[in-house]
C-alpha cells in the first residue's frame, strides 16, 4: 500500500499490530468505525505473534500454543474491515490526533478521531560491561529470529537474566534441536519475599501450571546456574562470558551471549503525544496514567496492550477490546458491541498472579545501575560514570543531561538508556525515579528522512497541522 492511498480521516487509528492492536482494530471495523491499523512490520503480529502469518517453523511445539493462539487474532482483523497497513512507521501524534506515518518513504499526516496506541513493551536495558560486544544480544532479538525466520543459535550459547521470556525462548531453542550452554539465572532470592504475599493468586492463575512444566522442561535440558555479576568479554566479538556469586567467579566459552531482564512498556510515542505518566515502582518502569477503559491524559488517545503497563499477550488482547469498546461508544453509540463487564472479568482473570510474577522477576539493582565503564547509551557512548559525575554535578533528570552528554538523543531516541540514565541519576542524588522522572520527548520518535518530510502533501488537514 501507498502513503497516497490512505484517506485524509478516519474514525479510529490503531497504532501497533500485536494482540492488542489487533484485537481493538477488529472490533471496532465490526461495530461500523473506520478503521486503520499501522504497524512497523510487514507482517501483523507484534513482538509476541511475530510472524505467526508467515513463520517457517511449522512444528506447533517448538513455539507453543500460546504463540499459535495469535492465529485466530490475526484472522479476525484480516476479515474485520479494518483496513492493515504493515511496513508503516508511525513517527508522531499530537495531542489532535495528527498521526504522522511514513510507507515506503512516503510520508502522510492523518487525522483521526479517536486513536488507540498499542505499541506494547520493549526489553528492559541490560548494561552490563561488554554488552556491545558482537555476539550480544538480547533474548528477543534471537527469539524474533527464531518466529520470523526459523534461525536458531549457532555457536556456543548462553542465556542470562531473569524473567519469563528467559526461560520461555530456552525452551523454544530446545524444542527446535538447538544446544545451550547455561543458563545464568540473575533472579536474587530475595525477591522471593516480596513475592511469596502474591502466591496464592499465582497458583490459582493461568500463568502457574505453564510455568511450572516451563522450569522442569529446561533444567532437564539445559545447566542453570544462579549468578549476581556477568561479563561479556573478548576483543572484536564475544568469546567467554565471566560470571559468579559472592566472591567466586567463572568463565565459560560462548560465541553468543543473549541477555534479558524482563520488558518494559514502550512508552515513547505516547510521551510525545503528551500522556501522562507515573513510575511504578513494582514494574520498575514508566506507564501511562489511565482510565478504567485505558483513556489517557489526552482526550480520545488510549493506550492499550503492555504499554499500559506488563501483563502478558492474552491480557494485552482484552486491553485492546475495552479500548475499542470505549471508542464505539462514544463515536457511535448505537452499534453493537460485546458486553464490557465480560471482557473486564477475562481481563481480571488474565492479570491475576501478575504480582508474583513482577515481584520474584524484578531485576537486581546492580544490572539497572551499572558502573564505570559500562556504557549506558549506546547511541552516543556515554558510560555510567559519565551520568554519576554530572549528576553529581547538580544535572536533576535525563533532559538536563541531554544537553550535559547527548543522552537519549541517538537513534533509538532513549529506547535503550533511558530507565537507566533514569536510575543512574535517582541513585546519585539519593532520590526516587519518579522525581527525577524521563527524557521529555517529541516528534519524530523514529527516524524520519528529509526526504520523507518533503513528501508530505499539504491537504487542508496537513496544512492544518503544520500550522499549529
Amino acid at each position: 500500500m501507498n502513503a497516497s492511498d490512505l484517506a485524509p480521516t478516519y474514525d479510529l487509528a490503531v497504532i501497533g499490530g500485536g494482540p492488542a492492536g489487533l484485537a481493538a482494530a477488529s472490533l471496532a471495523a465490526r461495530a461500523g468505525l473506520s478503521t486503520v491499523l499501522f504497524d512497523e512490520n510487514p507482517g501483523i503480529g507484534g513482538q509476541i505473534y511475530r510472524g505467526i502469518t508467515s513463520t517457517p517453523v511449522t512444528d506447533r511445539t517448538i513455539l507453543g500454543e500460546d504463540y499459535w493462539a495469535g492465529a485466530e487474532l490475526a484472522a479476525e482483523a484480516k476479515t474485520s474491515g479494518a483496513l492493515i497497513v504493515g511496513g508503516a512507521t508511525v513517527w508522531s501524534l499530537d495531542p489532535q490526533r495528527i498521526v504522522g506515518v511514513s510507507i515506503g518513504g512516503k510520508a502522510r499526516l492523518i487525522e483521526a478521531r479517536r486513536v488507540i496506541i498499542a505499541t506494547g513493551a520493549q526489553e528492559r536495558p541490560f548494561p552490563v560491561p561488554g554488552w556491545t560486544l558482537p555476539g550480544v544480544m538480547t533474548a528477543g532479538g534471537a527469539q524474533t529470529a527464531l518466529k520470523a525466520q526459523g534461525l536458531l543459535p549457532a555457536g556456543r550459547t548462553v542465556i542470562a537474566g531473569t524473567g519469563p521470556l528467559l526461560w520461555l525462548l530456552a525452551a523454544q531453542i530446545l524444542r527446535a534441536g538447538g544446544k545451550i550452554e547455561a543458563i545464568l539465572d540473575t533472579t536474587p532470592r530475595a525477591n522471593w519475599l516480596r513475592a511469596l504475599p502474591h502466591l496464592p493468586d499465582f497458583v490459582l492463575s493461568p500463568y502457574f501450571a505453564k510455568g511450572l512444566k516451563l522450569l522442569r522442561e529446561v533444567r532437564a535440558k539445559a545447566p542453570v546456574v544462579r549468578a549476581d555479576r556477568i561479563e561479556a568479554v573478548g576483543t572484536e566479538r564475544l568469546s567467554e562470558v565471566r560470571f559468579g556469586r559472592g566472591d567466586g567467579d567463572r568463565r565459560i566459552a560462548a560465541d553468543l551471549l543473549l541477555l534479558h531482564q524482563g520488558i518494559v512498556p514502550n512508552v515513547n510515542l505516547a510521551i510525545a503525544a503528551g500522556v501522562a505518566h507515573e513510575w511504578n515502582e513494582r514494574q520498575l518502569c514508566f506507564q501511562p496514567v489511565l482510565d478504567p477503559d485505558f483513556g489517557s491524559s489526552v482526550p480520545g488517545i488510549a493506550v492499550a496492550g503492555d504499554g499500559a503497563g506488563i501483563a502478558g499477550g492474552t491480557a494485552a488482547a482484552e486491553r485492546g477490546r475495552i479500548a475499542a469498546i470505549a471508542a464505539v461508544c462514544a463515536l457511535k453509540p448505537q452499534a453493537t458491541v460485546p458486553d464490557p463487564q465480560t471482557v473486564r472479568q477475562r481481563l481480571q482473570r488474565e492479570e491475576m498472579g501478575r504480582a508474583f510474577l513482577d515481584w520474584l522477576n524484578r531485576p537486581a539493582e546492580r544490572f539497572r545501575q551499572p558502573e564505570g565503564d559500562t556504557l549506558v547509551c549506546r547511541c552516543e557512548e556515554v558510560t555510567a560514570q559519565q551520568v554519576h559525575d554530572m549528576a553529581a554535578m547538580g544535572c536533576e533528570g535525563p533532559n538536563q543531561m541531554k544537553a550535559f552528554l547527548r543522552c537519549g538523543m541517538g537513534p533509538c531516541q532513549g529506547r535503550l538508556c533511558g530507565l537507566t540514565v533514569t536510575e543512574l541519576i535517582a541513585q546519585q542524588r539519593d532520590t526516587t525515579p519518579a522525581e527525577v522522572g524521563y527524557y521529555r520527548l517529541r516528534p519524530p520518535v523514529k527516524p524520519i528522512t528529509l526526504a520523507e518530510l518533503a513528501s508530505l502533501p499539504i491537504s487542508e488537514i496537513e496544512r492544518k497541522a503544520v500550522e499549529r
